[in-house]
C-alpha cells in the first residue's frame, strides 16, 4: 500500500496496525517512494544468539597442527 506522507500523518495508528498485522506501507512524497512500515519480524528472521552452539560442535585436538608434508614451508 502507498501513502502519501501527509496521509500517513494523518492515519497513522491505522497504518501502524495494518503493518503490524502484516502489510508492507510504503510512504511516498510528490510519487516517490521515501520509506516503509515493515511488520515486526518473525522469530525466523532474528539472527542466532551467540552461544546457541554450545556443546554441539567440537574442533579435534590437533585442528591446527601441520602434518609432515608441511615441514619444508614451515621452516
Amino acid at each position: 500500500m502507498n501513502v502519501s506522507i501527509t496521509a500517513a500523518g494523518a492515519k497513522l495508528s491505522e497504518l501502524v496496525r495494518r503493518a503490524k498485522a502484516g502489510e508492507e506501507i510504503v510512504l511516498t512524497r510528490r510519487g516517490k517512494a521515501v520509506a516503509r512500515l515493515l511488520p515486526p519480524p518473525g522469530k525466523e528472521d532474528l539472527l542466532p544468539r551467540i552461544g546457541a552452539l554450545k556443546g554441539k560442535i567440537r574442533i579435534a585436538d590437533d585442528f591446527d597442527a601441520l602434518g609432515p608434508e608441511w615441514a619444508e614451508y614451515s621452516r
